[in-house]
């Protein structure tokens, strides 16, 4: 697909495109030149009139550009897509659905393969597809054709219900795309040290695409810590950390989680993996009001795990969530025994590594605990970041030993 307009860029706004990051915001530009569509293709240019990168158009977005190409002779069309999904494929070492046929990864991680937001999830033999921007959303059909082809799923169904689609100014889709409807709740396998744990998705209603995939080593590492400690899980869902460490030789793990639905998963999969129920309490309800009950009732822990959902999602909401994260981590803090480890993450992609650890520290200073950092975490190698995009990273995470 050809370019049907230009955007031409202000005066000196031109170094991050030349540096590769592939946004361009709504204030960096100067004129459009011709009346494109929503996704349609645009080619960008400096003041100087030099011809700098293609990408496609959203109008309601603040991010009015998202690139696709820096190379003036390749064109934004089905051949482009086909190439950049083959390459994201055989970047993950995908063959074909029949190996590890009931594996859980990601194929596709949007602008860190290329594909400014394409996010495509494989559980087992079976896709969950999001298309969060104008141009994905446009090029749906040929998107679908193009997995159906050389991933050869038995269904694609589509869950594009992120808040960015607003953004974009677009509504939510869900539905069956192409082949068979997955089941309602859908088996599949997350490898372990010792034995594979099998979880149940819901595809159709879980949170995000069903799963939260980009935890899939972070599990394995807390996990190691656990062997006869007594365990907290914050914000459990469906109970990945907490089946970990259950399996890890946890002496008990209290489970909360305000999802009633989560809980339903976490029981099923208890009986799915034949874990003792009596290792694991699960408590309904809101985390901040139990953990204060806890430290008001002198609870402690050997081991406390905090993966809540994200925070914030602009920065206006950026102080309040700051406060979220210390308030939490400080009474996390202030519940753990001498020696204790603290597995703290944040999924807030405004929470920067480095203020991440600032948080973590004034929590430290005002529980008045001596606190190490002893490993630090990100997402999994299936969720990569691309070195001209470090908003790929998002995801954070540190264990520490509390004193």
């Amino acid at each position: 697909m050809r370019p049907t307009a230009t955007v031409v860029l202000r005066a000196k706004r031109e170094r991050p495109v030349q540096l590769k990051h592939p946004w361009i915001f709504s204030g960096a530009i100067a004129a459009l030149e011709g009346r494109p569509t929503e996704g349609a293709v645009v080619d960008v240019r400096a003041a100087n009139n030099e011809w700098l990168a293609r990408g496609t158009w959203s109008s309601t977005s603040q991010i009015r550009v998202r690139l696709c190409t820096w190379d003036a002779d390749e064109e934004i069309d089905q051949a482009f897509l086909g190439r950049r999904i083959a390459r994201a494929l055989a970047g993950r070492g995908f063959k074909s659905q029949e190996k590890d046929a009931e594996r859980a990864e990601r194929l596709i991680y949007a602008e860190s393969d290329g594909l400014p937001g394409l996010i495509v999830d494989r559980y087992g033999r079976y896709l969950v597809l999001q298309l969060l921007t104008q141009g994905m959303a446009l090029r749906e059909a040929e998107i679908v054709e193009l997995l159906a082809e050389l991933v050869a799923p038995l269904g694609i169904y589509e869950r594009s219900i992120a808040d960015v689609r607003a953004k974009e100014g677009l509504p939510p889709a869900e539905g069956l795309r192409w082949g068979e409807m997955p089941p309602a709740k859908l088996s599949f396998t997350c490898a372990s040290a010792q034995q594979p744990l099998h979880f149940l998705a819901d595809l159709q209603h879980g949170q995000k695409t069903g799963f939260y995939l980009d935890q899939a080593l972070n599990r394995l590492t807390v996990a190691a810590y656990c062997q006869g400690k007594e365990v907290l899980d914050a914000f459990c869902y469906s109970g990945g950390f907490t089946l970990y460490a259950a399996q890890a030789g946890a002496s008990k793990v209290t489970a909360i989680d305000s999802s009633a639905e989560a809980f339903t998963l976490l029981q099923a999969n208890l009986a799915l993996n034949e874990l003792s129920p009596d290792l694991i309490e699960p408590i309904e309800g809101d985390v901040f009001q139990l953990l204060r009950q806890y430290r008001f009732e002198q609870r402690s822990f050997d081991l406390i795990i905090l993966d809540p959902p994200k925070f914030t999602h602009s920065q206006a909401q950026l102080e309040r969530a700051t406060r979220g994260y210390k308030d939490i981590n400080l009474i996390a803090l202030q519940l753990l025994r001498p020696g204790g480890i603290l597995a703290t993450f944040s999924c807030s992609g405004l929470i920067m590594p480095d203020l991440f650890q600032k948080i973590v520290f004034g929590a430290s200073l005002d529980a008045q605990r001596e606190v190490q950092v002893v490993e630090r975490l990100t997402q999994a190698p299936d969720h990569p970041v691309l070195l001209t995009f470090p908003e790929g990273e998002y995801l954070k995470g540190l264990i520490c030993r509390v004193w």
